[in-house]
């Protein structure tokens, strides 16, 4: 996946978010809300709700979940070495089908960190 694919994922996803949650369905609203509401810090902290919904993402095989949570671990702190074992408890769990999900998830990984090398660090402006 493309620097690009990734801000098309990206924007993509909110652009839908947001038309969905425009439309008068409180159903819809209030599932959305449950969603955000379970992945806040509480009993387990964001990091690992994030872990948690990535290997649920994998065994279900569902790419866009995959993206997202790798996205979302990504901005809690996960490290490489904890995504891998993350991978791998979801491959155990679900079995060789998530073989493929599995690549999908690493280049996805790899395209975020890619994408993050390439931005430069803020410079301190405050410094003479």
């Amino acid at each position: 996946m493309s620097e690009d694919r990734v801000h098309q994922f990206t924007e993509f996803r909110k652009r839908m978010n947001e038309r969905i949650l425009a439309e008068d369905n409180q159903v819809v609203r209030r599932f959305f809300a449950l969603d955000t509401q379970t992945y806040k810090s509480g009993a387990l902290d964001v990091k690992t709700k994030e872990l948690l919904g990535l290997v649920a993402s994998l065994v279900l095989r569902c790419d866009d979940c995959i993206a997202y949570h790798v996205a979302q671990c990504r901005e809690a702190g996960v490290n490489r070495d904890e995504f891998f074992e993350v991978f791998s408890v979801g491959l155990v769990v679900g079995g060789s089908i998530v073989i493929p999900h599995l690549r999908r998830a690493v280049d996805f990984l790899d395209q975020l960190e890619a994408a993050q090398a390439e931005v430069p660090a803020p410079h301190d402006h405050t410094a003479g």
